[in-house]
Formats: structure tokens, C-alpha cells, sequence
């Protein structure tokens, strides 16, 4: 495993992170292809076998669940001083509820420690941001953040699936202000969806923030057969309103990253991750796993160095996409 620093701090992480969506509770009205707790751990126990010490859930995934099993597993077969845990909030945990979501104070302030007692931990070392919060003053915001880091809660602060200019603003006024500026930023990159190349990519190469890419295989679209078909496939509503919509114009893409995974004698999943770990700020794209052998074929992207022409066979069918997650 190849380990780097977490943009522009002394922090360091594999270059895979696990990503935790995919455990949890089928029955919770999240996804029900999530996998539960037995075979949930032995993703994480693999995981960690591999030398990955990076792993990303949310309070929303499978509503506490996730974070639930992410914890036991960790504090059961990991050193805790080892390992970099990051967890997420924004989204609605009790629908129709006052106060529930958001970004308020009040809202930070209670998440964070419902977190931290569903991941049986003192702190996290990486909060992020799930979304923008248009209701709520970005200052009231990154105040209680820097204030839930100052308690000794969370060690850096991150930001996830907004326009630049949001992130910029909200640099801006922690800054201003003296207060913890976020390091990160977790935005939705693959080779089906590079909005992210515009703006947000050339904003965090500037300013040293370590960019850690969800949906780093287009949900699976860019490992298998175009006709393949799986239960998370059929089922996964989230991932058909990102991908359905441009299906046609996507295709070709999918079909050029087999031929050069044929040619090479790689795994698609290789050449996929390849492509992404080649962008300047990727530190660690976040893999779903929902699998043992989604990470042992995984592994070796990080060997493989792809040419300039293979990069633009890749990329010369791309289109422009709608802005997907940013609101």
C-alpha cells in the first residue's frame, strides 16, 4: 500500500480509502443491497489486511448503521491511533422533525456526538461536510466546526459536493475569522463525470486541499459489462439519477476502458482508478466495497501508470454533464 500525506497537512492516508455506504442495515429504508454486519466486517478486516488506513462513513448511511459497524469492526482489529476515520452530516435523520439536518450549531453540535457514540469513539479524524446548507449562515457554520475541532472531537474538517465558489466562500470566512479551514474536499470524479475538472479540481491543486473522489467507478458502470446486471444495479435509485440520464453518451466510454484493460491485461476497475489517481490533487479515491475481491483487484491501480494517449482515448468522448449533487 502507497501511503501520502492528506494535502497540505501532516496527516497520512492510503490511497485508498473504503468507503462504508455499502454496510449497514438493508431493512433501514436507505439501500437495501447494503451488506450487514457479518459480512460487513470481513470487507473492513480485508481492508485492513491491505494496508488501507482510511475509511469514510456518514451518520445518513443506512441511518447510524454504517457507522455503527464501522466502529465495532475497527475497534475490534485495529489500533485506533492507526487508522483515519472520517464521518459526514447534513442530510435528515428523522423526516419531518424540526431542527433535523442542516448545518446549524445546534445541529453540529448533537450530530458530532451521536457519531461519536455510534463509532464507540473519542474523536474523528476527519468531519466533513455532506452538502451545502443554503438555510443556514456559512459563519454559523464553520464556527461550530472549529469549535467541535478546539473540544478535541474532530482533528481536520472537510467539505463535500458544492461549487467552488462555496468552497472558496467558506475558506474565506474561516480565515477571516481565525477559524479551522476544511482540507479536504470529497466531490463526485470518474471518468463518466468530470464537471469537477472545471472549477473545484484547479481550486484544490492551488490551495493544497486533498481531494478524496466519491463514486470513483460510476457505481460499478465503469468494472463490468455494459448488459451486466447486479441487485445494486436494479436497485440503487441514487445511482440511477446520477448515470440513466446519459447513459448513450457514457457507453462508448465504458467500452474504451475495457479495450485498454484487454490490451494491458488489467482489470477494468485498474484502468478506471488509474485514470483518477493520475489527477494532481486525488489523494484517495473511495471505494465501495461491498466485497473482498473488490479491493484485491483494486490494489494494483496504483501501479499502473497509464500513457497520454491512453488517458486521451479515455477521455475524447466526454460530454458535458448536468451538475449532479450539489444541491
Amino acid at each position: 500500500m502507497n501511503y501520502v500525506k492528506f494535502g497540505n497537512t501532516g496527516l497520512e492516508v492510503s490511497r485508498i480509502c473504503l468507503g462504508a455506504m455499502g454496510f449497514g442495515d438493508p431493512n433501514s429504508g436507505f439501500h437495501e443491497w447494503v451488506l450487514e454486519e457479518e459480512e460487513s466486517k470481513k470487507v473492513i478486516k480485508k481492508a485492513l489486511d491491505l494496508g488501507i488506513n482510511f475509511f469514510d462513513t456518514a451518520n445518513v448511511y443506512s441511518y447510524g448503521a454504517s457507522e455503527q459497524i464501522l466502529g465495532k469492526a475497527l475497534n475490534e482489529y485495529a489500533n485506533r491511533d492507526e487508522i483515519v476515520v472520517a464521518t459526514k452530516l447534513f442530510t435528515t435523520m428523522k423526516k419531518d422533525v424540526p431542527n433535523s439536518g442542516g448545518l446549524s450549531r445546534k445541529e453540529i453540535f448533537h450530530q458530532i456526538d451521536a457519531s461519536l457514540k455510534r463509532l464507540d469513539m473519542d474523536y474523528v479524524d476527519l468531519y466533513i461536510i455532506h452538502r451545502w446548507d443554503y438555510n443556514t449562515p456559512i459563519e454559523e457554520t464553520m464556527e461550530a466546526l472549529h469549535d467541535v475541532v478546539k473540544a478535541g472531537k474532530v482533528r481536520y474538517i472537510g467539505a463535500s459536493a458544492m461549487f467552488a465558489w462555496q468552497f472558496a466562500k467558506a475558506q474565506a470566512v474561516a480565515e477571516k475569522n481565525g477559524w479551522t479551514k476544511f482540507v479536504s474536499m470529497q466531490n463526485h470524479l470518474n471518468l463518466l463525470y468530470r464537471e469537477e475538472e472545471r472549477e473545484m479540481l484547479p481550486l484544490c491543486e492551488d490551495q493544497k486541499i486533498a481531494v478524496t473522489p466519491y463514486s470513483p467507478l460510476a457505481s460499478g458502470r465503469l468494472t463490468r459489462d455494459w448488459t451486466a446486471q447486479t441487485k445494486r444495479f436494479e436497485t440503487d435509485k441514487m445511482a440511477q439519477s446520477k448515470y440513466d440520464k446519459t447513459a448513450d453518451q457514457d457507453r462508448i466510454i465504458v467500452e474504451r476502458v475495457a479495450e485498454i484493460a484487454e490490451k494491458r491485461g488489467v482489470e477494468r476497475v485498474q484502468v478506471a482508478l488509474a485514470w483518477l489517481l493520475q489527477k494532481g490533487p486525488v489523494v484517495a479515491p473511495i471505494i465501495g466495497a461491498t466485497k473482498e475481491s473488490h479491493l484485491t483487484k483494486a490494489i494494483p491501480a496504483l501501479d499502473l501508470i497509464l500513457t497520454e494517449e491512453e488517458v486521451h482515448y479515455l477521455e475524447e468522448p466526454y460530454v458535458p454533464h448536468v451538475i449532479v449533487g450539489h444541491k
